[in-house]
């Protein structure tokens, strides 16, 4: 019934080609070491496209292709040896009959012992740049641990220093003299792991990480430097899945002395350009992809991935994906062919909702499949809701999706026509068939709502036209909901209580989807004071695009149901907060200020958006706001305040 949100079996999104690229590519370099980067947004793709790639090196001998999942090994003391230890131990896993890798592989893992340990003892000068101690600095805790035998102390036992001893000696005993600078340290570790690959008797090496975004900043430089330091040597691959933003995040936290660029290039990123020398992003779905993307997700699950007809779907899918530019997004007239002309219901509905909600989704996830999974998943749920308590066949899914639409992407808009639905004794409110009359037949709309008003004003219903009325012009001044207006199906006669209610059930502070816990986490520490705002810093810059709109979505929400604004409400710093590390909210916060009640508005409205609004033009319209603000009457205090804000910006 619902869409798996893991690794996809099926390549919808013909994401099979950035695969067999990368595997080209790997065959061509075999004799030199290669660190591939395959980037994208969370929800983008990338571990279904390491999946692939992982499978089409399945079956040949020659090529020996290990997964290495970083954010497994989160919280881990030190992640270089981690890393190291892992890959050697799938090397041996690999190879379980051969001695000669046993063999070389326990000197391997006895040099990463020897890491381990030192990093452990502490108190050493350790480099920035690797965490590796000298051999001096290990010979000294050897020395140290051997006599501290005679005289333990009470903190430490002796059984806990003889075996820290043991191996520091076993290491100083087969170590090289020249091993005592650090540089030979390193060579000597890639020389080890040379030999552990000719053991392995492989042409070539593929490591596949995955992850590495969702890692903290430690570990993530800290599994990048050690493929750069120790395990970058001939004929290994290193193809590496993460959102190169949040990489670049990651450096900077790392190294927070780093000087903020170089030229045209952050350091952040020349840094990131070094360790991954080949980049392939994934770019988000268009609107034909997206329509293709949607049809193909309900097609499958009406039908299954073994079906026949969604064979012929898939083949028709891609055909059409090969060129996204001239694609029509799975028409029905192509749909009708790939399956002989007779479409089956289920796939007669995927086209109709692909059909209605495309543009919208697609703007609204910024092509992002694992936001559009999950829309479709709460739709299927909801209906699947529906079904259960006996209303299923009031519930038509085109309807629900265009419902849905509006709670996801416009919540404002969404409760006012929720709370107008409730109102209505039958559900069918009429500003919103005043609005889609007025969208879709804008003359003949103007002059029947002349008519009712003439015949309402008769019959004394002046006040209940009027606040239709003021709903339809607040509507028509959004683009967005004019687009969802003109949307098919037509909510006009439609009963809109079951659709209403069927989408109220969420669970979780977050409206639409349902919610990651650690966003509703981060909600509350937005809605808190100063100190919590500033100190959740780190979790707001983590946050993908969509998220930061979700935890916007419902900021907002929260604040607009205070009853009082003439003190700053709880959540406005960790809004500003918010918009201020993500720009790309700031059209959104400013509707927001907007949409303030201008009668209830104390000082601060006046006074806290100056640190989020950066761009010109958004910067250029909030001082209109600010203009209309010092020229009303009603509110005097906001009217100085503004007034006040106003000139201090024009001497700025």
């Amino acid at each position: 019934m619902f869409l798996n949100d893991q690794e996809t079996a099926t390549d919808l999104l013909y994401y099979e080609a950035i695969a067999k690229t990368v595997v080209k590519l790997v065959d061509k370099t075999l004799d030199s070491p290669v660190t591939v980067g395959v980037h994208g947004d969370w929800g983008a793709g990338k571990s279904s496209v390491l999946k692939m790639l992982e499978a089409s090196f399945a079956g040949n001998d020659r090529v020996l292709c290990l997964w290495f999942n970083g954010w497994t090994f989160e919280g881990f003391e030190d992640a270089k040896t981690v890393v190291l230890e892992t890959i050697v131990d799938e090397l041996r896993r690999a190879r379980p009959t051969s001695e000669k890798v046993k063999e070389i592989a326990k000197k391997v893992l006895k040099r990463i012992d020897w890491l381990k340990l030192a990093r452990k003892a502490g108190g050493f000068a350790l480099t920035a740049a690797t965490g590796i101690p000298t051999f001096d600095q290990v010979k000294g805790l050897y020395e140290f641990a051997a006599s501290f035998l005679a005289k333990p102390q009470e903190h430490i036992t002796a059984e806990d220093l003889k075996a820290a001893a043991e191996k520091a000696g076993d290491f100083i005993k087969d170590a090289d003299e020249s091993s005592d600078n650090l540089p030979e340290h390193i060579h000597a570790f890639r020389k080890e792991f040379k030999e552990l690959l000719d053991a392995a008797d492989v042409d070539r090496l593929v490591v596949i990480v995955d992850d590495l975004d969702r890692c903290l900043p430690k570990t993530a430089i800290a599994t990048l430097e050690a493929i750069r330091l120790f395990l970058f040597v001939e004929r290994s691959a290193f193809v590496i899945g993460a959102d190169e933003l949040m990489i670049e995040y990651a450096v900077r936290e790392h190294f927070p002395d780093l000087p903020p660029s170089a030229g045209p290039v952050s350091y952040a990123r020349n840094y990131l350009e070094k360790l991954i020398q080949v980049p392939f992003r994934i770019p988000a779905l268009g609107a034909a992809e997206t329509r293709v993307y949607v049809t193909l997700l309900l097609a499958e699950n009406a039908l299954g991935s073994d079906d026949a007809r969604f064979l012929a779907l898939l083949n028709a899918a891609r055909e059409d994906m090969k060129r996204p530019w001239k694609s029509r997004g799975l028409d029905r007239r192509t749909v009708e062919s790939a399956m002989g002309g007779s479409v089956p219901t289920e796939v007669d509905q995927a086209l109709v909702i692909s059909a209605h909600v495309t543009q919208i989704l697609s703007e609204g996830t910024r092509g992002n499949p694992r936001q559009i999974k999950r829309f479709l998943n709460s739709l299927m749920l909801r209906q699947a809701i529906a079904e259960e308590r006996g209303f299923g066949t009031d519930i038509q899914r085109p309807v629900l999706a265009k419902i849905m639409l509006a709670e996801r992407f416009y919540p404002d808009f969404y409760e006012q026509i929720a709370r107008l639905a409730a109102h209505h004794p039958d559900g069918q409110p009429d500003a919103v068939r005043q609005f889609e009359e007025h969208v879709r037949h804008p003359t003949t709309a103007n002059d029947e709502d002349d008519e009712q008003g003439a015949t309402k004003a008769r019959k004394g219903s002046r006040g209940t036209q009027a606040a239709v009325a003021t709903e339809v012009a607040e509507w028509d001044k959004n683009q967005w909901a004019i687009s969802w207006a003109a949307m098919e199906p037509s909510l006009i006669n439609v009963d809109l209580r079951p659709y209403v209610f069927v989408t109220r059930d969420k669970r979780s502070s977050l409206g639409g989807l349902a919610a990651a816990s650690h966003l509703e986490g981060l909600v509350e520490k937005l809605m808190g004071p100063t100190l919590m705002v500033r100190g959740a810093a780190d979790e707001i810059a983590r946050l993908t695009a969509p998220e930061s709109e979700e935890v916007f979505d419902t900021l907002r929400g929260r604040i607009l149901q205070e009853d009082k604004f003439n003190a700053k409400p709880k959540g406005v710093d960790g809004l500003v907060r918010l918009v201020t590390v993500h720009p790309a909210l700031q059209r959104r916060a400013l509707e927001f200020v907007r949409e303030l009640p201008i009668e209830k508005l104390g000082t601060w409205a006046a006074s806290s958006w100056g640190a989020c609004f950066r761009d010109a033009g958004v910067a250029t319209d909030f001082q209109t706001i600010l203009k209309a603000w010092s020229e009303q009457t009603e509110n005097k205090v906001l009217q100085k305040a503004a007034h006040g804000i106003a000139k201090l910006a024009q001497r700025g």
